[in-house]
């Protein structure tokens, strides 16, 4: 009865802890979330092959040997046992080498730079992570958002993804995993949602004072035409994301509302990736520019030599 008691106390303990876990990483709805899931659960039910013995044995050897215990046997010599010596070591190698295999197998599987397979065409969307908000540019529509991504159910996503200034990481619990995002480079991160639904966003990395703002719903919609119905409404709308917009927009705010542009300059997301590169392409052209001035001097010099007469033919003379 104890046992059976104990057991149901553990089981309520159980589903009460994982009740928290609704809209994070425990609660997928995509496909690369689920598989991260179930990686978790497999990995920390192998490892508590181990503890759990390990906790069990301890408890009771220090029942059973306790100070008021005498009829055990009391061995003071014992030092040494073949079959101790094999569980110990043979059980942890087994459980590493298992371990080992799937997370080699499932980190090739999981790249986030892979593309999701079998699921059709990937939408593509820029992601600039500004202080302190989430900028949003769909290069193929032609448009922009600020703080919210929608995106089709069943249709794969490929996020390129760059940062303004301050290194953040773009992450959506419930579709899988996170990367971040810095100024200069241009990471990727391939998500697929499995079911219409609004889901968290935020940033995964403590950037400054508004970091706790910086927020988005990821919206997916329960079809195309619900989406290309979402893009249509997003061009209706006046405001032109422009180069110069652009520089207003990055200036740094807390608690964003959501912004929509229904227009954006070409080429503005490699713009912002590639503006700190600006100084040393001009640094290499500068040294080029001397380079070949340094030759052009060195060829004007050569010249003006081979014109002087020599001592031998002023000799003659």
């Amino acid at each position: 009865m104890l046992i059976r008691n104990l057991c149901n106390i553990a089981l309520a303990s159980t589903v009460l802890a994982l009740s928290g876990c609704k809209g994070g990483i425990l609660d997928p709805k995509g496909q690369i979330g689920i598989d991260e899931k179930n990686l978790i659960i497999i990995a920390t039910v192998l490892m508590l092959l181990v503890v759990v013995p390990v906790i069990v044995m301890t408890l009771y050897f220090a029942w059973k040997y306790r100070d008021t215990q005498n009829q055990e046997i009391y061995a003071p010599k014992w030092a040494h046992s073949n079959k101790i010596e094999a569980a110990v070591w043979a059980v942890p190698i087994v459980i590493v080498i298992i371990l080992g295999v799937i997370t080699w197998e499932s980190t090739q599987e999981l790249d986030p730079y892979k593309p999701i397979e079998g699921k059709g065409e990937h939408l593509t969307v820029e992601v600039v992570s500004l202080n302190w908000k989430w900028l949003f540019i769909y290069p193929e529509q032609g448009i922009a958002t600020v703080n919210e991504l929608v995106f089709p159910a069943n249709v794969p996503v490929e996020y390129k993804i760059t940062s303004e200034s301050t290194m953040n990481s773009f992450f959506i619990p419930q579709l899988g995993s996170q990367i971040y995002s810095m100024a200069g480079m241009e990471t990727k991160l391939h998500l697929i949602a499995n079911e219409p639904g609004t889901f968290k966003g935020f940033s995964a990395n403590y950037s400054g004072a508004g970091f706790t703002g910086m927020k988005f719903n990821a919206i997916a919609t329960p079809t195309q035409a619900d989406f290309d119905k979402w893009v249509t409404s997003v061009k209706a709308n006046a405001n032109n994301l422009t180069h110069a917009n652009y520089v207003e927009l990055a200036k740094a705010s807390e608690n964003n509302p959501v912004a929509y542009y229904g227009k954006v300059d070409d080429g503005l997301f490699h713009t912002i990736v590639m503006k700190y590169m600006q100084a040393h392409g001009d640094m290499n052209k500068k040294h080029h520019a001397m380079g070949e001035h340094g030759q052009m001097s060195k060829k004007h010099h050569e010249m003006a030599e081979q014109s002087m007469p020599s001592s031998h033919s002023q000799g003659e003379e």
